[in-house]
């Protein structure tokens, strides 16, 4: 009897064993659970700010970009990539030059003026230079026609043309004589003075204000 209480014994004492394992076992299990399902239910919202934290990145690397897609001059306006800022054209930089162009039978006399850029950039004449004719009677001042065609980009070694109007002597007399032609381009200060190409003279007029006119850059063609 007793062998089989110690028997009994031990058997109780290892099923006490087992039942504990068990328990133990199941409680590592649901201890792991719940410790993967966390580490699960953790990991979107773990990678949510590292989502955000790669938008934000992005944003930067964009916003960057944008401020790369303008230059910064040193007056620190920016400027947009690729437009073309052409300064205006200056009068060492031009080669001015001018011909008679007169058409037979027009009431009035033409004289075309050049300016060809020898400027190793693009420059910008706008619409009207300063034209005044030296005479025997003082400097007349060419009127602008009134015409707006818009500024004239020249690029290195091509040309314009724009046209002075004035009136024919045909009275017979001496009239006034022209000396010399002064060409101030559009924006500047510094003039040029040239020889006269056209007529001789110029009919003698009474009152104030100026026959003599000035075309806009364009107004007149090569050669006349």
């Amino acid at each position: 009897m007793r062998v089989h209480k110690l028997t009994f014994a031990a058997l109780a004492v290892a099923a006490g064993l087992t039942l504990t394992a068990c328990q133990n076992g199941e409680d590592g299990v649901a201890q792991d659970g719940p410790s993967s399902a966390s580490a699960a239910s953790n990991a979107p919202s773990g990678s949510a700010p590292s989502a955000a934290g790669g938008g934000s990145s992005s944003g930067s690397a964009d916003q960057g970009g944008g401020k790369n897609s303008s230059t910064t001059g040193s007056n620190g306006k920016g400027t947009a990539a690729g437009t073309d800022k052409s300064a205006k054209c200056r009068t060492d930089e031009l080669e001015i030059t001018a011909i008679d162009a007169t058409i037979s039978g027009d009431a009035n006399g033409t004289v075309a003026v050049e300016l060809k850029s020898r400027a190793n950039r693009d420059c910008t004449l706008s619409e009207y230079a300063g034209v005044d004719l030296k005479t025997s009677a003082g400097s007349i001042s060419a009127k602008r026609t009134g015409e707006h065609p818009g500024p004239v980009v020249l690029k290195k070694a091509t040309s314009v043309y724009f046209g002075v109007t004035y009136p024919v002597n045909g009275s017979g007399g001496s009239g006034v004589r022209v000396t010399g032609l002064v060409v101030t381009p559009p924006d500047e200060t510094k003039s040029v003075t040239l020889a006269w190409p056209g007529a001789a003279t110029l009919p003698v007029t009474e009152g104030a204000g100026s026959s003599v006119e000035v075309g806009p850059m364009g107004s007149a063609g090569q050669g006349g």
